[in-house]
């Protein structure tokens, strides 16, 4: 685990989350890199997306959601931020099934710069064309700009839902599972994406598959029941160097 926190992005201590009586998770403490791609593996149920919840503050849609300990996303107390809307334009999130907004594959992705400010069309041509390229889309729609984001294909619509969350200029990018409902070719070219991306931004990738988390995460953190149960260098999984039983069982599918 990384010591110096003083220049971790994200900081994490003794978090715990209960949607009423259930305990989603308990006692979670890791630190994230600026400019890194951190890994969380586990199954189903172990706690990973409340985790990325509890980072965006996600829990004010859910009453039933509690959450104890000290999240910190570049030194500052999540919880202590006035506006959250603020905290999310730093932090984009992009969930495992494409959520298009009812607009068009442009005003998909130029909706956040026009709610920050940017008026001038060419201005926003330009982040537009821009976010686009940053996720591999531009060439399939750049014909189309002006049809609705919901007419494009599953894997289209998950770029394009990563365009949108590039769009906020994020430093930090939050993916939950991002390839549940694309096809392997597409996931490769996301995946393609996402190491370029580490050059400007923090990346925290939430996946069930331990081979992505391999082709991709620098440092990579295995949950189970609520647990996390070992942080340690993703290669290290990898080849018999980890300390938990459990974590080697899991990369080694016997279990998940």
């Amino acid at each position: 685990m990384v010591s110096d926190a003083q220049q971790a992005m994200l900081e994490v201590r003794d978090l715990s989350i209960r949607y009423g009586d259930k305990v989603a998770l308990e006692g979670v403490s890791l630190n994230v890199l600026p400019n890194e791609i951190f890994g969380i593996i586990g199954p189903a149920n172990s706690g990973k997306t409340s985790f990325l919840r509890a980072i965006n503050r996600m829990d004010v849609f859910t009453p039933s959601m509690k959450v104890a300990g000290d999240v910190r996303f570049a030194g500052r107390d999540v919880r202590k931020w006035r506006n959250v809307y603020a905290l999310r334009r730093k932090i984009g999130v992009v969930f495992p099934l494409p959520v298009g907004l009812p607009l068009s594959v442009y005003d998909n992705v130029a909706l956040a710069p026009k709610l920050s400010g940017v008026r001038r069309k060419a201005d926003l041509d330009v982040v537009v064309e821009r976010c686009l390229t940053r996720a591999a889309l531009w060439d399939e729609v750049k014909d189309r700009l002006n049809s609705l984001g919901s007419l494009l294909s599953g894997g289209q619509q998950q770029r394009l839902t990563i365009a949108r969350a590039l769009s906020q200029e994020p430093d930090m990018l939050l993916l939950d599972e991002f390839s549940i409902a694309v096809d392997p070719v597409t996931t490769m070219r996301i995946e393609d994406v996402l190491k370029e991306l580490r050059q400007e931004m923090t990346v925290v990738l939430v996946t069930n598959l331990v081979q992505q988390a391999r082709r991709l995460a620098d440092r990579t953190a295995f949950f189970l029941m609520g647990e996390c149960v070992e942080i340690g260098r993703t290669e290290d999984f990898f080849t018999g160097t980890v300390q938990d039983k459990r974590t080697r069982e899991y990369v080694e599918g016997r279990f998940g």
